[in-house]
């Protein structure tokens, strides 16, 4: 039997990380697509790719991607983060595939992906899972965490869906908002999935 494929997802600063973390402490593994973008961004022919596309400036002097000066040209042109994301995105769903194969001993595995509902990646899943939080809480977290302005992190937030658009897509919602606690709300949405899928 092949395990069911679960998408969970959130913007920026909503803590999607935290949740996913916490599935694989009640023992379900957990593919992060970001972590695995980043190993495809140094492939060669991505590098290629990205040269011909965004400019020899995006290459450092170690011939990898300069994912500063490589940000900051996409992440303020909406079709050029769409040609990147273009690049990426094949290579991580072919590769969840290849690693949801190795857990079929499982009932569910988690694709945890900043990136769902905007693609047709949701479609793909068969249940998917939204951590939501209040906008001035995600700015503050991102701030703390990357180091940078709120504008940046608005900046960001443009490129994202909005959350009032992802709820009513979403199988499950878990509320992040450093009031409700994460846990009961995670042992609940896995007894839900399981039951489902017995």
């Amino acid at each position: 039997m092949t395990a069911k494929q679960v998408g969970l997802t959130g913007n920026i600063g909503s803590g999607k990380t935290t949740a996913a973390r916490l599935f694989e402490t009640i023992g379900i593994p957990v593919y992060y697509a970001d972590e695995h973008a980043k190993r495809f961004l140094n492939a060669r022919d991505v590098i290629r790719k990205i040269k011909l596309t965004f400019g020899d400036d995006c290459i450092g002097k170690d011939g990898f991607p300069d994912k500063k000066i490589l940000a900051q040209k996409v992440f303020s042109d909406k079709n050029r983060l769409q040609i990147l994301n273009a690049m990426i995105h094949p290579l991580v769903g072919e590769d969840f595939i290849r690693w949801t194969g190795k857990h079929s001993h499982q009932a569910y595995v988690i694709m945890e992906a900043a990136i769902l509902f905007e693609t047709e990646h949701a479609k793909r899943f068969y249940k998917n899972i939204l951590v939501k939080a209040p906008e001035k809480l995600r700015i503050r977290r991102v701030c703390e965490r990357d180091g940078v302005s709120p504008e940046d992190v608005l900046k960001r937030m443009q490129h994202q869906m909005p959350e009032t658009d992802m709820v009513p897509l979403a199988d499950f919602v878990i509320n992040n908002d450093g009031k409700e606690p994460l846990i009961p709300q995670i042992e609940k949405i896995h007894q839900l999935i399981a039951d489902t899928i017995q």
